[in-house]
């Protein structure tokens, strides 16, 4: 599932100055919620008077960007514009030597005040060891904001206003749902938004109505794939299980998600016994949303802790199992993996 978004300080302080419309220097975007990222582009583009972006508006390709054309870019005066703004788009930190490195530094320690830089990753993933003392000066020089999943009030909210805008509204299970289904991610959400809007004839929709029209993503219908297993729902794991297979999704993937379930549902059980709540578990687990960790609480209490580590048990072994198998045994494998589940939570395949 998508990464959270809790405490990303960052992204609030860049809300913030993109509204008052007053952005730092330098910045490096990256991250998988590329629905906000591409929002926070879009408000930096604004800067640069219309019509004057011939000027003012400088896009560089960084897999192949020489020193003397970001300095050019950066120093150039803005032009019937008050802001200038230059784009460099997977720029790799990671493979500048150490001439390279320097002019960057020089370039970064001295970007005119009316401009903004901004380093966008998207097919390159973003990489500075901070271990590097060089790598250090020039971390200091830019915001580094990841874009990641919002958190599930924020996202129901702006569900809210997306629905709205096509004279409908959704229940708040069916928010949750289509969260699930979605990863949680906006990108994929708004396409989804708009397919329900077309779809619904009332105007309200309902938890029936997503399950009839959204597509699931890959992650998603691995976290609905484990928590049918840990509900002991044996029709709807296999069902799972089948569009994975349709979407081909690796075996080993599954088997990775699924023993992660595994160890979040004996971690509930110690967390259980030792007095301590949901909202604990759900930090120290890394689930982001509160259904889902309540989810495996409520499996954890029909379970004893023996079982829970039986099952962890289980999807290790089937993890080395996959490791040690041919490739066209595998999917046999993982589906004595999720019968044998199955058989301890209560379920039947």
């Amino acid at each position: 599932m998508a990464k959270k978004n809790t405490e990303n300080s960052a992204y609030k302080k860049l809300r913030a100055d993109l509204k008052a419309g007053a952005p730092e220097r330098v910045y490096v975007f990256h991250g998988e919620e590329r629905f906000l990222l591409e929002d926070a582009v879009r408000r930096l583009r604004a800067g640069v008077a219309e019509g004057t972006e011939e000027f003012n508006h400088h896009v560089l390709d960084g897999r192949s960007l020489a020193m003397d054309d970001l300095a050019e870019a950066v120093d150039a005066l803005p032009v019937f514009s008050e802001r200038t703004l230059t784009e460099v788009s997977d720029f790799d930190f990671s493979k500048l030597g150490e001439e390279a490195r320097k002019e960057l530094i020089r370039i970064l320690s001295d970007v005119p005040e009316y401009t903004c830089v901004v380093f966008i990753f998207d097919t390159v993933e973003y990489k500075l060891d901070g271990r590097v003392k060089a790598n250090q000066e020039l971390k200091k020089l830019f915001t580094e904001v990841e874009f990641t999943a919002l958190e599930s009030g924020e996202l129901r909210r702006w569900l809210d206003r997306g629905f709205a805008t096509g004279g409908k509204r959704i229940t708040m299970d069916a928010a949750a749902r289509l969260i699930e289904m979605t990863g949680g991610l906006m990108t994929g959400m708004r396409t989804e938004v708009e397919k329900l809007i077309s779809y619904v004839p009332g105007d309200t929709v309902e938890t029936r109505d997503v399950e009839a029209v959204v597509t699931p993503v890959p992650d998603a219908a691995l976290w609905q794939l484990t928590d049918a297993l840990l509900e002991g729902r044996g029709d709807r794991a296999m069902e799972r299980l089948r569009e994975l297979e349709t979407m081909d999704v690796a075996p080993h993937a599954v088997a990775v998600s699924v023993s992660e379930k595994m160890r979040q549902l004996l971690t509930a059980k110690i967390y259980q016994a030792s007095g301590l709540a949901v909202r604990d578990f759900m930090h120290d687990a890394d689930i982001k949303y509160e259904f889902q960790a309540k989810a495996v609480f409520a499996a954890a209490r029909r379970l004893d802790k023996e079982s829970c580590a039986k099952l962890c048990k289980m999807a290790a072994r089937t993890a080395y199992k996959l490791n040690s198998s041919a490739a066209g045994e595998n999917t046999d494998i993982i589906r004595e993996l999720v019968v044998g589940i199955l058989l301890i939570t209560g379920g039947r395949a």
